[in-house]
């Protein structure tokens, strides 16, 4: 039987700050690819509960003609980060695209460093929930470094050096900022419709199933119908049913990151593709 806590043991012999890169390919490639899909997805989710966030994203246009291609854009940018690396070719054409996709905009810098601590502290507060096993401080550590390190080549200034005081401005944010608008409203709709149209239930049963998992700050910034408060905790101890049976499945031999035979926008990605294929023009 493969040793199931191979990778961990890797992973907690490695320095977060120095080997971070290699730290989030093997916990979000090989140890939680799925859980990591989906807690970005959630991530993204959660910043257009802000109006100046949502607002431009409605000025755009983009989420209303092209949700899905925005989203797959956003998702595989990202990955190529973790892949290939940052400072890699590939890794630097795609932060060329992001910011030549962020130079258009007038965007505050404190709003471009909250969407940078989603990408941060959402995966790792979903894995505390629901991961197979428990993070390793040099998963929480190496995430923090590596999009700090990401933030920095986006000219995002002010994130903070240490970890809980980076937690601190986003929780602080998200109180200050989360507020009801009615761009937030579009553009959530926006992308419950996209959530939804992933799967074969009924629209209706899947967008509440989505909104179900959502907190009580998310659902009143949306302007949504709470569902009943019993299909979150039937989602939630699903997902807990789901981990205790991934930690009895062999390790993954070959990461998932951008080779996701998948994605929906560019099937087979990456062959015969360039980070600078993507994203609006």
């Amino acid at each position: 039987m493969p040793d199931r806590y191979a990778n961990r043991r890797l992973i907690e012999s490695l320095d977060p700050v120095h080997d971070h890169q290699r730290i989030m390919k093997v916990s979000s490639g090989y140890e939680f690819p799925w859980d990591y899909v989906r807690s970005l997805e959630f991530a993204l989710f959660k910043t257009y509960c802000v109006p100046s966030i949502s607002g431009l994203l409605a000025r755009t246009g983009e989420f209303e003609r092209r949700a899905q291609q925005r989203y797959d854009d956003t998702a595989l940018l990202m990955a190529e980060l973790v892949d290939n690396g940052y400072d890699s070719p590939r890794g630097k054409e795609a932060l060329r695209v992001v910011n030549r996709l962020h130079g258009r905009y007038d965007i505050a810098n404190d709003d471009m460093k909250y969407v940078l601590s989603t990408f941060v502290y959402e995966p790792i507060d979903w894995l505390e929930r629901y991961g197979w096993r428990p993070l390793t401080t040099q998963e929480r550590l190496g995430a923090f470094h590596f999009y700090r390190a990401v933030g920095a080549r986006m000219a995002i200034r002010d994130v903070p050096e240490d970890y809980d005081e980076f937690r601190a401005f986003k929780q602080a944010y998200e109180e200050r900022e989360f507020v009801y608008h009615a761009t937030n409203r579009r553009i959530g709709q926006y992308t419950l419709d996209l959530f939804c149209s992933w799967y074969p239930a009924p629209r209706a049963v899947t967008s509440r199933a989505v909104v179900a998992l959502l907190d009580d700050r998310m659902v009143r910034a949306f302007g949504f119908t709470a569902p009943p408060p019993w299909l979150g905790a039937f989602e939630r101890q699903a997902l807990r049913l789901r981990a205790r049976v991934v930690r009895h499945l062999p390790p993954r031999r070959t990461p998932r990151l951008t080779n996701d035979p998948r994605n929906r926008t560019y099937p087979g990605y990456p062959s015969g593709y360039q980070p600078s294929d993507l994203g609006a023009r």
